[in-house]
């Protein structure tokens, strides 16, 4: 059996020394996967991500207890440049491009790490052939454009820096439902491409589920399901409470607690 690329081990991260966000946290990412990470608002979803991109220090939180590790060295707690350097990379939720910057100013901010597997003219001709309304939009300041396109140019320049993990904090934020699906379907075409691995941290289970291979599914900072996406797409508490099947939504625990199943390494 394989080792994973991306093993999360048991972590738990404070927030100020004292605050306690998420608990005993295990998953993992195998080569050339497509892992999901669902949950709610407050989950501990774009937590975690902190966690292993290195972003935590900004919050003034930390790695208290478990281990993060890639290509089985240890990551965690270390600051965001050396994990870039490594070969992971965020796409945040957030401030994702540099407004005042052309479409192309804002791809040509981002250099292919030293040592990887693909150039930056592959990486631009890559990106431009997966996303053409970038290469149409290439003049134009990126905070000009749409939140469909902002979010095209937010993937495109975290694959400038040549990922062999790409991070990926809520694909479908504020997005209308036709552009998530072309921005999934697209995600899946560059992970088939690049031969890259992501890491989709996701509200929407049925965006998530259409394109990954394994997931997880956090409640409270805490894992409580995971498994493919057959196995959580017939789950019933699954249907009910993030798949919109069950009626009246209530909370995540009043519809069952879980029980962690087997634990997947590829």
């Amino acid at each position: 059996m394989s080792a994973p690329l991306l093993a999360v081990e048991g972590i738990e991260v404070a927030y100020h020394r004292v605050v306690t966000a998420v608990q005993g946290v295990t998953l993992f990412v195998p080569e050339g996967a497509i892992v999901a990470l669902l949950g709610t608002n407050g989950a501990g979803k774009t937590t975690t991500l902190r966690a292993i991109s290195g972003f935590l220090g900004l919050d003034d939180a930390r790695v208290t207890e478990g281990a993060i590790s890639f290509r089985g060295e240890q990551v965690h707690n270390r600051p965001p440049h050396e994990i870039t350097s490594r070969g992971i990379v965020l796409v945040p939720e957030r401030d994702k491009v540099f407004p005042n910057l052309t479409v192309a100013e804002n791809l040509i901010a981002n250099v292919p790490r030293r040592g990887a597997r693909h150039g930056e003219r592959r990486l631009a001709a890559l990106v431009y052939e997966q996303f053409p309304k970038l290469a149409e939009l290439r003049s134009r300041e990126a905070g000009y454009l749409s939140g469909g396109e902002r979010q095209m140019l937010a993937i495109a320049a975290g694959l400038m820096c040549a990922p062999d993990l790409l991070l990926v904090d809520e694909l479908s934020l504020g997005l209308a439902p036709l552009v998530v699906e072309d921005l999934a379907r697209r995600l899946r075409a560059i992970r088939d491409e690049l031969r890259i691995s992501v890491l989709l941290v996701e509200q929407s289970a049925a965006v998530a589920l259409a394109i990954a291979d394994y997931a997880y599914v956090l409640e409270n900072g805490r894992v409580v399901l995971d498994g493919t996406p057959e196995r959580l797409l017939a789950h019933q508490d699954i249907q009910e409470f993030y798949l919109g099947g069950g009626g009246a939504r209530r909370s995540y625990r009043e519809v069952k607690q879980y029980r962690r199943s087997r634990r997947w390494y590829g």
